[in-house]
């Protein structure tokens, strides 16, 4: 049977991308599944268990997928002040910041981190799923001749996360990793290799460094980094303690907790929500700041058993609609089952009463102050 040329296109556009390390992850037992249109481990061993070796100790992720642009040029900083809604002009040399890129319609493109690696020269890393997206959409900004590359497919990136992590990766670098503050970065020589990008960020809430090495030392890398990790319990975490671990701290999930029809002020993330400057969409924005918002997104506990999923109703006590489950999993520290959503402004308030309906069932939750695991 022969393929017809539009079938054939679909499935070539449909294939899945591989990491760097894809075999590396297979020979080593892991879970492989689709995401964002990358083979990418789910697991090593079980969720829990790797989700508990960060909290308490060190693990590493591979996150290869994730995109990285690289801007440079006089009007960079501009081209990213227009696209985002942080404050890029308040970044040093070596400093990060988490930022999103609003919409013409109220919601979110993405979210991203940028780093300033000098004057004129910044680092967006964004999700992997929206990497042509994001692309596009600043691209189409880029009216000043602002030199953009897209090196997604060049770096690989590892997530050394954990308490434990900083003592774990000293012996591979120069740069003091206990005293690095939250949110800088380094280019420095690493586990042997020169320029590795040192930063100390994570999306764990519990510590630790993201490592941007090219993909053809990022082998030789990963071997050094369980070397170095070997008296420490390093363990290789897959993608699904990743999100058990940002949601217990919180964490927005792109395409989960916000996408093109949130806006950032209704996912909590006025923080990020800088007017001192014009960026897309900051009139509209501002207005609804000023008017307030209808819904917001908040943290939830289940005081009974059950675990809430996307696209769980919250209701009240009497089943009216409040908003829908966008992220929910049973938590692996409180052992109980906790959630984010979407629910009318009257019962975000810390403490309020809510209700997920889980098939047939209304299960009690109560609205908590973020991040919804403390430790």
């Amino acid at each position: 049977m022969f393929l017809n040329s539009k079938m054939k296109t679909h499935m070539e556009t449909t294939e899945l991308k591989k990491i760097a390390l894809n075999e590396v992850h297979e020979k080593l037992g892991a879970k492989m599944v689709p995401f964002a249109g990358y083979n990418m481990p789910v697991r090593y061993s079980s969720d829990i268990e790797e989700h508990l070796a960060v909290r308490n100790g060190v693990g590493v992720f591979d996150v290869s997928h994730m995109g990285e642009f690289f801007l440079r040029g006089p009007k960079a900083l501009d081209l990213i002040q227009r696209v985002t809604s942080n404050d890029a002009s308040r970044l040093f040399d070596g400093k990060a910041q988490y930022s999103c890129l609003p919409n013409e319609d109220g919601g979110i493109v993405d979210d991203l981190l940028v780093y300033r690696i000098s004057e004129e020269e910044y680092m967006l890393v964004v999700n992997a799923s929206n990497i042509e997206k994001d692309w596009n959409w600043i691209s189409s900004f880029n009216t000043e001749g602002v030199e953009m590359e897209n090196l997604s497919d060049s770096y690989s990136l590892f997530a050394v996360q954990g308490p434990k992590a900083a003592e774990a990766m000293q012996p591979l670098t120069s740069v003091d990793l206990e005293n690095m503050d939250y949110y800088t970065f380094r280019v420095d020589a690493f586990a042997g290799e020169e320029d590795v990008i040192i930063s100390a960020t994570g999306y764990t809430g519990s510590g630790g460094f993201e490592i941007y090495v090219k993909n053809n030392s990022a082998a030789v890398v990963w071997e050094k980094i369980f070397e170095a990790g070997k008296n420490f319990g390093i363990q290789p975490i897959g993608l699904g303690a990743r999100d058990t671990l940002r949601l217990e701290k919180g964490f927005c999930l792109y395409g989960n907790d916000i996408d093109d029809s949130t806006s950032p002020l209704e996912a909590g993330l006025g923080w990020i929500t800088k007017f001192n400057k014009k960026f897309t969409n900051s009139d509209s924005l501002f207005k609804q700041k000023e008017e307030g918002v209808s819904r917001r997104l908040v943290g939830f506990v289940l005081e009974e058993k059950g675990i809430p999923r996307h696209g769980y109703p919250i209701v009240d006590a009497e089943g009216n609609e409040l908003g829908t489950v966008t992220s929910g999993s049973q938590s692996p520290c409180l052992n109980k089952g906790i959630g984010l959503g979407y629910v009318k402004k009257e019962y975000a308030k810390a403490g309020s009463e809510v209700f997920i309906q889980v098939r047939k069932k209304c299960l009690k939750a109560t609205v908590v102050k973020l991040p919804i695991y403390k430790g």
